[in-house]
């Protein structure tokens, strides 16, 4: 039977909520061991996505961590006070200045 040990355990949040993870888990893992299997709706159905192929392909499980949209999660390891939100459509894009009028 696999289980989880509280050994090496670390706090990350999910929209807000406290959620437990284990040092050395990627985001994907953590959040699919807390239940969380949806890390992003598609911009042009609002299809829900999360991981798929865990490990970099497919970038189904992208989210925003730590404010920084379009992350993969399945490659990005936890760290202690990690905030994650799920990416709501199309990831924005910052226009350079010299594009201003």
């Amino acid at each position: 039977m696999l289980g989880r040990s509280a050994s090496g355990s670390l706090t990350i949040y999910f929209e807000g909520h406290a959620l437990t993870a284990r040092n050395g888990d990627s985001v994907a893992a953590a959040l699919l061991a807390n239940k969380i299997a949806v890390t992003r709706v598609t911009a042009p159905s609002g299809s829900p996505r999360g991981p798929f192929c865990m490990m970099g392909a497919c970038f189904d499980c992208v989210a925003i961590v730590d404010g920084k949209p379009a992350v993969q999660t399945c490659l990005t390891p936890v760290r202690n006070g990690m905030r994650i939100e799920r990416q709501k459509g199309a990831r924005e894009l910052a226009m350079p200045a010299w594009t201003a009028t």
